[in-house]
């Protein structure tokens, strides 16, 4: 992510001593080497276009030639055949909660093949409003990862770390604190400020709370990336929950990007289109907006988000067990978790995927403890703390009208217990290209890759183009398939022969390579940016 600027020169000194000054050298030119070439493949290089067939050169850690290997007389130190197969940039994640995986003492846990088997090579932590600066360091301080990683500076460690759990509004102090670090963690490098306010004690916030602590990324080209206040109808709702993030935008100034976007519930089944038209009206307005979406129908979350209402969080997990327990708030609290319930679809649609009760659904635990769904679901949280579930709540005609959208990338929104963290690029390409046909091989690549990073502005990534790093992915499109289930959520994807991560090959053959060559991508400060001392 480091400006390409100061390595011009030394790359077209370095192309010019190996005869690669453009993407043809001349036929009487001496015959030039690359490190590594990926031969006869179909390249869509991930600006939009269609494949052309194409050869990729790569000295180091970037690409240094595109174009006919055989007419340019390169030569190779090392060959990878892609005939027959699709060459592409590294595709980008931009929704991840890998961040534990990636800074664990474990190689091979850091290697995150989950990620890297379905040729992706840059992946996106701190999301939801949950970037914590200090965790991407110690990350960024471990030996190596399997992919390259940039995260956000997240609202909740910045509200946690100033205000605790509490439910009230800021004072001026505390605003000004709250600031200071979000300002610190751009400085540091973060791509934007995050949000979750759909979440516990983020939720507690006001817009002006929220556009005030934007404003400190807006001063520093960061991007506003947020898990909406309302995916569904909990609480302000999905239309009023778009404006807001519209508005913090506008206010703010500066671009957003909505989380993971949908229609979730059964009030908001069928209004993707309204969401839609609502964000195309901003965008023809002159707001930068964008989105992310997975492919899959259930979401993921935890029983607490799912069916407690925000206000019985406010203290936090303890002061939720005393509520539990509050005969004076039992009434209330029982009638907005049955409501909350009724806008998942019942305890049927509500899978646990963590813990003791891993596999079954909330109904079936209802059941076998002969009480209703509620009881069972309070007594989970009384004497389990919570547990992981994947909600059943999305329909897929607003999953494919979201899809179609130019402004909606790709991403996974990983999470442990979901197959989504080991197949949704898989899955989206399997479903939206190959069977629905509801993207074109080209625009699904753009879509995982050069939008994303011209969104982020992750420079030198993206496309496969001479000077930018050596990011690639060779898939074979016939086999390019998620394995991973709901019974089977860590099943590797299939499909993907060889991935490249600056310049190193981590999978080859389709199998992984050990090798990890991934870095900690930092935003680069600009010369007048201000910074906390």
């Amino acid at each position: 992510m480091r400006s390409p600027r100061p390595f011009a020169p030394r790359l077209a000194a370095l192309l010019a001593s190996a005869g690669l000054v453009g993407s043809c050298a001349s036929l009487d030119a001496p015959r030039p080497a690359v490190d590594l070439l990926i031969a006869g493949g179909s390249v869509i290089n991930g600006t939009g276009v269609g494949p052309q067939r194409s050869d990729i050169g790569i000295i180091r850690d970037r690409i240094s030639f595109v174009g006919d290997a055989a007419r340019a007389r390169l030569v190779a130190k090392r060959t990878i055949d892609a005939s027959g197969l699709i060459v592409a940039p590294g595709l980008i994640d931009p929704h991840t909660h890998s961040a534990e995986d990636l800074s664990a003492p474990d190689a091979s846990r850091r290697a995150v093949l989950n990620h890297l088997m379905q040729g992706v090579t840059t992946v996106f932590v701190g999301n939801d409003g949950g970037g914590d600066m200090r965790q991407f360091e110690t990350l960024a301080g471990r030996g190596g990862t399997g992919v390259n990683v940039a995260t956000f500076v997240g609202f909740g460690p910045v509200r946690r770390e100033v205000m605790g759990d509490s439910a009230r509004a800021p004072d001026a102090a505390e605003l000004g604190r709250m600031r200071q670090i979000v300002a610190r963690g751009m400085c540091a490098g973060a791509l934007g400020f995050s949000t979750g306010l759909y979440y516990a004690p983020q939720s507690f916030a006001k817009t002006p709370e929220v556009t005030a602590l934007a404003a400190e990324a807006a001063s520093r080209s960061g991007v506003y990336e947020s898990h909406l206040r309302d995916e569904g109808s909990d609480n302000i709702g999905l239309e009023a929950a778009v404006d807001e993030a519209l508005a913090i935008g506008r206010s703010a100034g500066l671009p957003v990007h909505i989380a993971h976007i949908k229609a979730l519930g059964v009030d908001v089944h069928g209004r993707a289109p309204a969401i839609i038209a609502k964000i195309a009206a901003a965008r023809q307005a002159g707001l930068r907006v964008t989105a992310d979406q997975y492919p899959w129908t259930a979401s993921g979350t935890r029983i607490s988000s799912a069916l407690v209402p925000r206000w019985a969080m406010e203290g936090g997990r303890a002061e939720l067990r005393n509520r539990l327990a509050d005969p004076a708030l039992r009434t209330r609290l029982r009638a907005d978790m049955a409501d909350n319930l009724r806008r998942r679809g019942g305890a049927d649609t509500l899978l646990i995927i963590g813990g003791k009760h891993e596999g079954r659904r909330l109904d079936a635990v209802a059941r076998e403890w002969n009480v209703d769904p509620l009881t069972a679901a309070t007594r989970i949280l009384n004497e389990e703390g919570d547990a992981p579930i994947a909600s059943f709540n999305m329909i897929a005609a607003d999953i494919e009208a979201f899809a179609r959208q130019p402004w909606v990338v790709a991403s996974s929104d990983a999470v442990d217990g979901h197959p989504r963290k080991f197949g949704s690029f898989a899955l989206r390409w399997q479903q939206f290209v190959r069977e629905r046909k509801i993207l074109t091989p080209a625009e699904f690549v753009h879509r995982s890759s050069g939008l994303t990073a011209s969104v982020f502005g992750l420079e030198g990534r993206g496309s496969l183009l001479v000077g930018n790093f050596a990011d690639i992915a060779v898939i074979d499109p016939a086999r390019f398939v998620a394995k991973a289930t709901y019974d089977d959520p860590t099943a590797l994807a299939e499909g993907v022969q060889t991935v490249v991560v600056n310049g190193q090959v981590a999978v080859e053959a389709g199998k992984p390579t050990g090798t990890l060559a991934g870095r900690p991508l930092r935003k680069p400060r600009s010369s007048n940016m201000a910074c906390p001392a």
